[in-house]
């Protein structure tokens, strides 16, 4: 059976989502080869690492699929002047020399892990973005995403191969790292946090939805040259995320019922806007065109996967 299957050639394959990703990929029997900048341990020794970097010439052939998760993505604290020209270079144009490599090699589909900043930075409570929607990107990151969306989109309309496009939104899972594990470790340590009254509603999608996603995209059929979002289908509050996450850690949630808008004003007073607008504004993204067009429903429930992040998380202490 597994010789049916198509030959899977994997960016990112040691990132958070490439990491599972390759793990449910070889347990369903695929050929993975992934491009790498150093030969990894971290990979399984059943993976053939093509060593090379992105954007340069890699030896496609065999490979009927090519999935690309790596990127460069948000930075923190951003060093350079130009923030959008260091995205382009690794967003757009090597994400683009990458497919037309792939269309020269006779790859049959184009799997692109791009972002929900294509759609935008938020939404009003109980409007969610669409697939639809005109993007609206509003970061260096965002319009990357976007410039190479439509780059891959075009090179489908003037050759064979197809393209799917995935607009995750905040993906959490074992081994989730920067704000996610932050505020587990908060939550671990009993420290009280003013947040018990965010009534906004954000979309997450956990890691396990988000790689069986990406594998019913790699042979669906009807994903050819389409674009999906991708959530749990549970959308929850700040206040919400924290009391069953505290639950999965089995720890007490010390929320204080600070208002939202107060909070949002300290924000503003001390230039933490952006923090503010994650913590109380709301994200939602509507699933249900995903849902229709793959008969796709996320197989994990939000709490399932919270215990599953936090057993992780607890066990790295």
């Amino acid at each position: 059976m597994s010789a049916q299957l198509p030959k899977i050639f994997i960016t990112g394959a040691t990132g958070l989502v490439g990491s599972a990703l390759v793990t449910e990929l070889l347990a369903k029997g695929h050929h993975l080869r992934a491009l790498v900048r150093t030969s990894s341990a971290q990979l399984p020794g059943s993976v053939e690492q093509v060593v090379g970097e992105l954007g340069q010439p890699v030896d496609l052939s065999d490979s009927q699929v090519v999935i690309h998760a790596a990127a460069r993505v948000h930075v923190m604290q951003e060093t350079t002047s130009d923030p959008l020209v260091e995205f382009r270079a690794v967003n757009v144009d090597a994400t683009l020399a990458l497919a037309r490599q792939a269309i020269a090699a006779g790859v049959r589909r184009f799997v692109y892990i791009s972002s929900i900043k294509v759609n935008g930075e938020g939404t009003e409570q109980g409007k969610p973005f669409k697939t639809n929607d005109v993007p609206a990107p509003a970061d260096p990151y965002g319009i990357s995403k976007m410039e190479a969306e439509q780059g891959l989109m075009a090179l489908a309309k003037e050759s064979d191969m197809e393209v799917v496009i995935i607009r995750p939104v905040l993906v959490y899972g074992p081994g989730v790292k920067a704000n996610f594990r932050s505020m587990m470790n908060w939550l671990n340590k009993g420290i009280p946090l003013p947040l018990g009254r965010i009534d906004n509603k954000r979309s997450l999608v956990a890691l396990d939805n988000l790689v069986d996603l990406i594998v019913t995209c790699a042979q669906h059929p009807a994903a050819a040259n389409q674009t999906f979002l991708v959530s749990d289908g549970e959308d929850l509050s700040t206040t919400e995320l924290l009391t069953r996450m505290s639950k999965a850690l089995d720890r007490p949630a010390r929320l204080l019922p600070v208002p939202a808008g107060l909070l949002e004003l300290s924000g503003k007073l001390l230039g933490k806007d952006a923090v503010m607008q994650r913590l109380c504004g709301s994200l939602q993204v509507d699933i249900s065109h995903t849902r229709d067009t793959l008969g796709w429903v996320p197989p994990v429930s939000v709490d399932s996967a919270l215990r599953k992040t936090a057993d992780h998380f607890l066990s790295t202490l």
